[in-house]
């Protein structure tokens, strides 16, 4: 993504993606893209904008909380304070997340850790990990 590489998007885990983006929540206002960012849903709630994150499963939960909490992050620093939430449909979950000091310093420790790798000259040997499976780029590292 750094390198403006974007994934297979025949991939099917990425087509069941957008499938459950696009049928999921009907009425909730769909989100926005904009630089570094894809926003699925965005609402007024009672303590103000929420940010919603549509996910197949909450399998990853971890990755899906770092996801909205850099949207949360980048919308901060535009003056837009916001909460968010994950949305797991298949689940009927919904989970809260706000940007507290110890989630921004994970997340700046994350975004440090991805500079360092983009910054490389070459990249790093693949190394299979349980994302692999699923990812839409695995054709980069393993074709």
């Amino acid at each position: 993504m750094a390198h403006e590489i974007t994934p297979a998007q025949d991939n099917p885990w990425i087509e069941i993606g957008k499938l459950i983006h696009n049928e999921s929540y009907p009425r909730e206002k769909k989100g926005f893209e904009t630089e570094g960012m894809k926003i699925d849903l965005i609402k007024s709630g009672d303590y103000g904008i929420v940010v919603g994150e549509v996910k197949k499963s909450s399998r990853f939960l971890k990755s899906a909380q770092m996801q909205l909490a850099f949207y949360l992050s980048r919308l901060k620093e535009l003056g837009i304070i916001a909460t968010g939430e994950l949305l797991i449909p298949k689940e009927k979950k919904r989970l809260k997340l706000e940007l507290t000091d110890e989630l921004v310093k994970e997340l700046n420790k994350a975004q440090e850790e991805i500079l360092k790798i983009m910054n490389k000259e070459t990249p790093p040997i693949p190394e299979k990990i349980k994302f692999c499976r699923k990812c839409g780029y695995q054709e980069f590292c393993w074709v």
